[in-house]
């Protein structure tokens, strides 16, 4: 698995409008530039994401990809972790992605369930489809760090995703690493960037994030520019150099940004620029935001 991984989000147009011909262009191109890891769900852009995911990889042997896709989370308002939803999930994703079998099936997003229904019901259910030879191994995905702290400690997973967690602005993922590694679980670092945070042209309107943390991620990008780079740069070379995260996911929908972030990944990361943009963030350092119930968080 290589250290950057390819997230399909972007491939539903959830950031903005992607032609599918384009989509599948920028799949193609991932997978000759040695990037094999796809991560989806049913979630983004309402199955488009799965759907053009799905066209891209027709026709290329099963075995030079791992997939993984989730189940669970439908809508911006809908979840449904029941074991009856789990079973047709990986049916209706499986016939979409065009497969007999997913690499990992995700819990999408548990802040928003309840957990012990995700612990007794949700997770066996998943291991049930491993038993079918519908995937490999099974993961949960969320924000709130203590929900992965929750799951993990009473029943076994492989794999957890957690985005905006090993960042530049927020390193809170780190606290997680050593109970992670006892417990034999693989860990998915996503959205090096913040969401657009630690970006030039900053994040899109809807970011949850505090005005403080904008304004922080702003100056960052800025010092970031002053010095002749760019932020984005700066964020990718960074999240990629903590061993114990194998992989981290970048949304893409463009063959110049998978071009450039793999170029990123074999480029040593400038000391001098990162001092001074550790520097601004230091008073937001670890801040987040709500996601899902509140006792989720």
């Amino acid at each position: 698995m290589p250290v950057v991984s390819f997230g399909a989000s972007p491939l539903g147009s959830v950031f903005r409008p992607v032609v599918e011909a384009d989509g599948i262009k920028t799949v193609h191109a991932a997978l000759e530039l040695g990037m094999n890891f796809f991560d989806v769900s049913p979630y983004y852009g309402k199955t488009l994401a799965e759907t053009v995911l799905g066209k891209a990889l027709k026709g290329v042997p099963r075995q030079s990809y791992i997939l993984a896709t989730k189940l669970g989370r439908y809508g911006d308002d809908v979840f449904d972790f029941s074991a009856g939803r789990v079973a047709r999930s990986i049916d209706e994703s499986l016939q979409r992605l065009g497969v007999d079998h997913v690499d990992i099936i995700q819990a999408h997003d548990i802040e928003f369930g309840d957990l012990n229904q995700v612990v007794t019901e949700t997770i066996p259910a998943m291991r049930e489809l491993v038993r079918k030879g519908k995937a490999r191994f099974i993961g949960i995905t969320g924000l709130p760090l203590k929900v992965f702290d929750y799951v993990i400690s009473r029943v076994p997973v492989d794999t957890i995703l957690s985005y905006c967690h090993y960042s530049l602005n927020d390193r809170s993922l780190e606290s997680l690493l050593a109970l992670c590694e006892q417990k034999g679980v693989g860990v998915i670092n996503a959205s090096p960037l913040s969401m657009g945070l630690l970006s030039q042209k900053g994040p899109p309107s809807w970011h949850p994030a505090t005005a403080e943390i904008k304004a922080a991620c702003r100056k960052a990008a800025e010092v970031a520019r002053e010095s002749g780079t760019d932020i984005a740069e700066i964020a990718v070379k960074w999240a990629i150099r903590e061993k114990r995260i194998p992989t981290t996911l970048i949304g893409m929908a463009d063959e110049a940004h998978v071009r450039r972030n793999i170029q990123w990944s074999t480029e040593p990361l400038d000391d001098g620029v990162l001092k001074k943009i550790e520097a601004v963030l230091q008073p937001v350092l670890n801040k987040t935001w709500p996601s899902g119930r509140p006792e989720n968080n």
